[in-house]
């Protein structure tokens, strides 16, 4: 859980401001990437405070741009950007801890901003609310066409969550997913199989039989007949 760079209290989930101390707390990049910021603003601006946004370089691998606002500290990445930052700051998780997962999940969001819908920093249409990974427990506000918005505090708790193996979770259940997908595909392949013999679609009355148990088919006419005609013969 992310501590309070002033008091080291626990801070609240998603929340960058201490119920103990009061400070404001910048815990998304403090201590996690060195950063520059860009003299020149960005175009783009906060869906939260309504200021410009300022263009910082996190240095991951090279230049690695994000939008960030000084006032509420919400970062803003564009599309797959989240994902390289979480790949490249947290590695090395090999188990999941799943009671820690389950905290994340029970933990109220306690957030300055309130849960409402808000406008993309660059098209300004609404953007939706999705639950990141499907099970992080974090409501982040996602463009389609343009990226994601983080507010602040959100940042960390993604990191605490590829920490504790949410990733390796939520691949796990893909895992599980594909699999009952394909058991129904072959449940309902074998279930068309059997209408099919029920209906005779599959299956061929043998017409005749051999002299040693072989099937004796009547494309076969000429053997046909004179089996047919010894049988007669034996019989009168």
């Amino acid at each position: 859980m992310a501590q309070c760079s002033s008091c080291s209290a626990p801070l609240p989930a998603d929340s960058i401001v201490c119920t103990y101390c009061g400070s404001r707390n910048d815990t998304d990049l403090k201590g996690i990437h060195y950063f520059t910021t860009h003299e020149l603003e960005s175009v783009r601006i906060c869906p939260r405070c309504n200021v410009r946004l300022k263009t910082i370089d996190l240095n991951i691998k090279g230049k690695f741009l994000i939008e960030r606002c000084d006032e509420c500290l919400g970062l803003f990445f564009d599309p797959n950007e989240l994902e390289a930052l979480l790949e490249a700051t947290v590695s090395n998780v090999f188990t999941i801890n799943r009671s820690q997962l389950q905290a994340f999940k029970s933990l109220k969001k306690n957030s300055e901003q309130g849960a409402f819908y808000i406008k993309c920093p660059v098209c300004s249409n609404i953007m939706n609310r999705v639950n990141f990974g499907t099970n992080s427990g974090v409501i982040i506000d996602r463009c389609k066409e343009h990226g994601v918005w983080l507010d602040g505090g959100e940042l960390n708790s993604l990191f605490e969550w590829m920490k504790a193996g949410g990733k390796l979770l939520q691949q796990e259940k893909e895992e599980q997913q594909r699999k009952l997908e394909i058991r129904e595909l072959e449940r309902k392949k074998r279930g068309g199989d059997s209408a099919a013999l029920a209906s005779g679609g599959l299956y061929q009355e043998p017409s005749g039989y051999g002299l040693f148990g072989g099937t004796l088919k009547n494309s076969d006419p000429d053997l046909f007949d004179i089996v047919t005609s010894a049988i007669r013969f034996f019989l009168k």
